[in-house]
């Protein structure tokens, strides 16, 4: 039977210095393997190596700079000597309302971090290690990237497109390397504060799991597509979201009460 065992393999995450990132990092840790966590400065990055522990690196690199992204590359080979593992998890959404109400700063940086990052880290992954000796590449996606919601079209946009994404550089890059997505629903971050924080209960009360997820829900799901037990497994999309894509549960608890 294959395992969730990461003994002797080292991770890239990137924007890993709280949240989901951080959960991941500890989570692939535990499982074994060694972690670079990225953040966009030294001081954070440090922290949350720190908290992982042994066998974890920070280093600042800002998901776009293409200059750092190398150096963090480089700088993985040297200390561990291997990249078998990426996570593009890196994300930002500073467009919040109609799309045709976005200003065009807005839209580049949404894509820049959502979209262009995972192509330059995958880019120079594979051309360090993955593109001899494999590896496995997890991106980071979004419910939202497979619907439509008022006021997040444009976020929900690069999540799609990431999603295609996914798609299309599981074949580019195959057989070696294999490139799976996370799709989260609502997950207890600080990026999604603006989506749970007043309104916990509300959505907890509509959720078919009956709560929000958490950062450590994500990163398990994480540590199965880059282990070998998910070795037949590329170009999915993989939703976890603890049912909220299924609709507000709670008007079919109320008619299971009512029946018993």
């Amino acid at each position: 039977m294959t395992t969730l065992d990461l003994t002797g393999r080292t991770a890239i995450i990137t924007g890993a210095s709280r949240g989901i990132g951080l959960a991941t990092a500890e989570a692939i840790a535990a499982a074994g393997g060694n972690v670079v966590l990225t953040s966009r400065s030294q001081e954070s990055a440090d922290a949350a190596a720190a908290q992982v522990g042994r066998g974890a690196l920070g280093i600042a690199a800002h998901a776009t700079d293409a200059e750092a992204a190398r150096r963090c590359v480089e700088s993985t080979l040297e200390t561990f000597g291997s990249i078998d593992i990426l996570v593009n998890n890196a994300g930002t959404n500073p467009a919040y309302g109609p799309v045709i109400d976005q200003d065009h700063a807005r839209f580049a940086k949404t894509f820049d971090v959502n979209l262009w990052a995972p192509i330059l880290w995958t880019s120079l992954a594979v051309e360090a290690w993955m593109g001899d000796n494999g590896g496995s590449v997890v991106n980071m996606a979004s419910i939202g990237g497979l619907g439509f919601e008022p006021n997040l079209g444009l976020y929900n946009a690069s999540k799609a497109a990431l999603i295609h994404l996914t798609k299309q550089m599981a074949l580019e890059l195959s057989p070696k390397i294999r490139v799976n997505a996370i799709a989260p629903g609502v997950v207890r971050t600080k990026l999604a504060a603006a989506l749970w924080q007043e309104h916990e209960e509300q959505l907890t009360a509509t959720t078919a799991s009956g709560r929000i997820g958490e950062p450590g829900d994500i990163a398990s799901a994480i540590v199965f597509l880059a282990s070998d037990a998910a070795s037949w497994v590329t170009g999915e999309t993989m939703v976890i979201d603890g049912g909220q894509r299924l609709g507000d549960a709670s008007e079919f608890r109320r008619e299971v009460t009512a029946r018993v």
